[in-house]
C-alpha cells in the first residue's frame, strides 16, 4: 500500500541520514584546514622560548620565506587532544592537517627593525598560539607577537555565577598581570642576549591585546604599567581597578554583536566598559564593534577549525551572522589600523577605519 511504501521511505531516510552526517563530518575532521594568508609584505618567522614556568610564542618579520613549519607541536597537539573529550576532537579539525604560514626559527628581518612589540593574551586558561591567524597577520606588517603562555592559579570560568564573581575573577588574574610585567622583563633580556632578537624588538613601543579574559587582562595591564603605550580588548569583560581608574594609554574596545542582549548581566558589563572609556582621554580612546561577529570565534579553533555543524548551530541560534574567516580577516584590519596608528614611526594617533572594504566595523557612540 502506497501509506506502507511512504513510512518505509521515511524510516530508511531516518536510518540512513545519521551515518551520512557522521560520514561527512568525518571526511570534513580530515581535511587540509589553511590558515588565512598574512597580508602584510613580510614573510614570518616563528620561535619558542620557554622559560621559567612560562613560554613565549614569538611570531615576526622574517629574513626570507621558506618552508612553513607546523600550525603546532607534535607534544602540544597531542596534549591537546588527550585534554579534550574525543567528541570535540571529532568536531575539530584534524590538528596535524592545519596549515600555517609561519617559518620555525627563521632568521629575523632587520629592513625595519628595531619592530614595536605586542604581547598576546588568550581568552580563558587556553593557549595563544590559538589565535596565530591574528599573530601572523601583525607580525606581516611588522610587528613582533608575543603570545604569552602561563599557568592560571584558577581557571577564571569557576568564577561564573559567583556572587563574589568580580572579585574572583580579579582575585585570579592578579598573578597573570604580574606575569605580563615578567615577560617583557624577559623579552627585554633577549634582546640583548639571543642573537636572533639583539637590535630588533623596540621595547618602548610595546602594546598589548587580549581576546576575552584575556582582554580583561590587556586592560589592567594598560592601566598599571607605564610599559604598555597602546592595547585592545577584544569582547573581555573587564575586572579589577581599571574600572574605576580608566586607562591613559590610547586603548580600543572591540567588541562582537552584543545588540541583542539587554539582560542585568550585559548591561553590568557594558557599564563598565562605558565607565573605562568616560575615563580615557577623548583623542585615544576607541570602541568598535564587528557587526555578525560572536565571541567565540575570534580564535583559530571557533572561526575555522570547527565543524560547519559548530557554526551552523550558531547561525541557527541567530548569535552568528559572519563567516569564521571574515570575522578573523576583519578582527587583525582593526587591530593593525590602531596599533598602526599608535605605534608605527609614523604614528598618526588618528584610528581610521575604511568602511567601504570593511563595513562590519563600527564605531560605538
Amino acid at each position: 500500500m502506497p501509506g506502507r511504501r511512504l513510512w518505509r521511505r521515511v524510516g530508511l531516510l531516518a536510518a540512513v541520514l545519521p551515518i551520512g552526517v557522521v560520514f561527512a563530518l568525518w571526511v570534513e575532521h580530515r581535511l587540509v584546514a589553511e590558515l588565512p594568508t598574512p597580508t602584510g609584505p613580510f614573510p614570518i618567522g616563528r620561535a619558542a622560548d620557554a622559560w621559567e614556568d612560562f613560554t613565549l610564542w614569538l611570531w615576526y618579520p622574517a629574513a626570507a620565506p621558506g618552508p612553513a613549519g607546523d600550525y603546532l607541536p607534535v607534544a602540544i597537539r597531542t596534549e591537546w587532544r588527550r585534554a579534550r573529550p574525543a567528541l570535540i576532537n571529532f568536531l575539530t579539525r584534524d590538528l596535524a592537517a592545519v596549515r600555517a604560514h609561519s617559518v620555525r626559527d627563521a632568521q629575523v628581518s632587520a629592513a625595519q627593525s628595531p619592530y614595536p612589540v605586542l604581547i598576546l593574551r588568550s581568552g580563558g586558561s587556553g593557549s595563544s598560539l590559538n589565535y596565530s591567524s591574528l599573530a601572523q597577520d601583525l607580525a606581516s606588517h611588522g610587528y613582533v607577537v608575543v603570545g604569552l603562555d602561563m599557568p592560571a592559579t584558577s581557571n577564571p570560568e569557576l568564577c561564573a555565577g559567583r556572587r563574589d564573581e568580580e572579585a574572583c575573577a580579579t582575585s585570579v588574574m592578579a598573578p597573570l598581570i604580574h606575569g605580563m610585567g615578567r615577560a617583557l622583563d624577559r623579552l627585554r633580556t633577549l634582546a640583548m642576549e639571543d642573537s636572533r632578537f639583539e637590535g630588533k624588538l623596540d621595547l618602548t613601543r610595546v602594546g598589548v591585546f587580549g581576546h576575552s579574559f584575556g582582554g580583561a587582562q590587556a586592560a589592567q595591564f594598560c592601566a598599571q604599567d607605564s610599559r604598555c603605550k597602546a592595547g585592545v580588548d577584544v569582547d573581555g569583560r573587564p575586572f579589577g581597578t581599571v574600572i574605576v581608574t580608566g586607562i591613559a594609554v590610547p586603548f580600543m574596545f572591540l567588541l562582537s554583536d552584543h545588540s541583542g542582549e539587554d539582560d542585568p548581566v550585559s548591561r553590568r558589563i557594558m557599564g563598565q566598559i562605558q565607565s573605562i572609556y568616560d575615563h580615557q582621554p577623548h583623542d585615544t580612546r576607541v570602541r568598535a564593534g564587528i557587526r555578525g561577529a560572536h565571541h567565540f570565534t575570534f580564535s583559530d579553533d571557533g572561526a575555522m577549525l570547527k565543524s560547519v555543524l559548530f557554526r551552523g548551530l550558531l547561525r541557527g541560534f541567530g548569535r552568528l551572522h559572519i563567516g569564521g574567516r571574515r570575522q578573523v580577516e576583519v578582527t587583525t584590519y582593526a587591530l593593525r589600523t590602531f596599533f598602526n596608528a599608535h605605534l608605527a614611526r609614523a604614528a598618526s594617533a588618528r584610528v581610521v577605519f575604511d568602511s567601504s572594504r570593511f563595513p562590519e566595523v563600527v564605531l560605538m557612540p
